[in-house]
């Protein structure tokens, strides 16, 4: 029998009120006192570090934080620095990887397979390179991931540029990665795309892959 995995769209979320719906999802996960989720939502304008990044990746100066209305979170995942903003999927797993699924290399894995099949599904092929973590188009990232898993329930997770500004990225050293370049769907499809569509391509990919059944259910 499949787990049920509650997939919930979110909307514009502020980053510290997206960590604070995480940390609830684990604790009434870890009580047994709810189900697993997915999250998926957009943030405004934030930069964050992962344990142990470096900040002079962060190439903006104060000014400019400030000007373009930019956060800086510390946060607890795995990875260097990155960007979150409009027109990125963001998306974080709260699920149990017990009994059967107890591989952290494996659990990366899973959600990249999840995120190339997403965007297979929009005539985007995306790939795998060998030690280096998220999704590429040649050499240019479209979807990064950073992961948290304590007593093997996952948080934190994946962004995926649907139709990101990618000027943000040129204020910091992605994932502390200087030889390769960030791309989004829209500029490879010469197109906007709907985010609420991928946002329903992606949870029904999640379910296959993670074999879930997902049930949704939408904050309005």
């Amino acid at each position: 029998m499949k787990c049920v995995c509650e997939a919930k769209w979110l909307g514009l979320i502020n980053y510290s009120d997206g960590l604070l719906m995480q940390e609830r999802a684990v604790e009434r996960l870890r009580a047994g006192e709810g189900p697993e989720q997915l999250l998926l939502l957009e943030h405004p304008h934030v930069f964050t570090l992962g344990r142990g990044a470096d900040s002079a990746h962060i190439l903006a100066s104060e000014d400019q934080l400030h000007s373009h209305s930019i956060e800086v979170h510390e946060t607890g995942r795995g990875g260097d620095v990155t960007y979150h903003g409009p027109g990125q999927l963001v998306g974080y797993p709260i699920i149990n990887l017990k009994p059967d699924r107890l591989d952290v290399h494996r659990y990366v894995r899973d959600v990249e397979e999840v995120l190339i099949r997403t965007i297979a599904d929009f005539g985007v092929e995306g790939e795998r390179i060998k030690g280096l973590t998220g999704v590429w188009v040649g050499d240019e990232k479209i979807a990064a991931i950073g992961v948290r898993i304590a007593r093997w329930i996952t948080s934190h997770g994946f962004a995926l540029n649907v139709s990101t500004d990618l000027k943000y990225f040129q204020m910091i050293v992605p994932c502390g990665i200087t030889d390769k370049g960030v791309t989004s769907m829209s500029r490879l499809l010469g197109r906007q795309i709907d985010m609420r569509e991928v946002a329903q391509v992606f949870r029904r990919r999640f379910g296959e892959v993670f074999e879930r059944d997902m049930v949704e259910f939408n904050y309005e």
